[in-house]
């Protein structure tokens, strides 16, 4: 089935510098005032040829004033805004100062009610929902800035089936307005679902760890392998929405509460047997090594029996859990 969905590409508006037509509105719209009064004075006077110059300043005063105002634009660093015409894309305004563009032109941000709504949320936890309305305003500007997404925390099957909790803090900003603003609904909902999804399918490609002597990849272990592969993956789902992903990183990685302890038995067994095997390892080349320098300088001769029997007795006591308890014998050995 063919698309017919318009892609958009951003394009930077050349906005001449509005202070001056700021400062030359200001003056006109103070000057209309006293001119107004003047003219309406003359005419009551019965000088009719002043009835022009009281239209001009009445409309001016009551319109075109304040149409003009709209045409003001204010920029601070890093910000932007995306400006439609009657329905069209008109333009993205970007940079820092203040502009005059199109007065009929709209700004359009689909996030920022987002943003709206999660501060009054905020704010009505903190002083009433009243107070709240009337401190919290909608600004639709957008930020160019770099920003931090911590979605909460997943559970989700690693590889092996165990279910682990994990949480990724993921570092973005906004690379293409136009695409930001008109080909995805709201641009920060549409990151942070991309980023649940694109986590779930790394985590179930590894385990949540591995033994030491295996080669393969782990989510514990392979940290910042799996973070570039997050960052790829997370990139290649939001580039259509005109997003950059700078960076991913694993902020929260542990099993589930209902295997935790059971995993940590687990883990505690193996350092377990790997500490036995290592204290094995010694033992047995420190008898090798008695049993040499004994036959070497011919202190005593020991026969088969013997020698299995010494052998029994020092591994007895390097691999004990506690102190060996020393026996004299005092009469021969046969």
């Amino acid at each position: 089935m063919k698309e017919n969905r318009k892609q958009y590409e951003e394009k930077i508006l050349k906005a001449p510098n509005g202070l001056g037509i700021l400062i030359l509105d200001i003056i006109l719209t103070i000057l209309c005032i006293p001119g107004f009064i003047w003219s309406v004075v003359q005419v009551s006077e019965g000088n009719l040829g002043y009835i022009a110059l009281l239209v001009v300043c009445g409309v001016y005063f009551l319109f075109f004033s304040w149409i003009i105002l709209m045409g003001v634009k204010v920029l601070r660093p890093n910000e932007a805004m995306v400006l439609t015409l009657f329905g069209s894309y008109y333009g993205t305004l970007v940079g820092e100062g203040i502009f005059f563009v199109n007065p009929f032109c709209t700004n359009v941000n689909p996030a920022a009610e987002t943003a709206f709504q999660g501060t009054l949320e905020k704010m009505e936890q903190a002083g009433g929902k009243r107070t709240a309305e009337k401190n919290v305003t909608v600004s639709k500007k957008l930020s160019l800035k770099t920003m931090t997404l911590n979605n909460e925390k997943q559970k989700v099957n690693d590889l092996l089936g165990n279910p682990v909790i994990i949480g990724i803090a993921v570092i973005w900003r906004v690379e293409n307005t136009a695409k930001a603003v008109f080909h995805v609904d709201n641009f920060q909902e549409f990151l942070s679902i991309q980023c649940d999804a694109a986590l779930r399918n790394i985590v179930r490609l590894y385990p949540y760890d591995v033994s030491e002597e295996g080669d393969e990849k782990s989510l514990r272990g392979s940290s910042q392998e799996i973070a570039v592969m997050l960052q790829e993956e997370i990139q290649r789902r939001v580039t259509d929405a005109g997003l950059r992903i700078e960076e991913a990183r694993i902020t929260h990685l542990a099993y589930a509460p209902e295997i935790a302890a059971v995993m940590l038995q687990r883990q505690q067994a193996a350092a377990i047997i790997d500490a036995r095997k290592m204290i094995v390892e010694g033992a047995v080349s420190m008898v090798e090594q008695a049993l040499r320098q004994l036959s070497e300088s011919h202190i005593v001769e020991l026969d088969a029996e013997r020698r299995a029997q010494m052998v029994s007795n020092l591994l007895v006591v390097l691999c004990g859990n506690k102190d060996a308890q020393p026996v004299v014998n005092s009469g021969s050995i046969y």
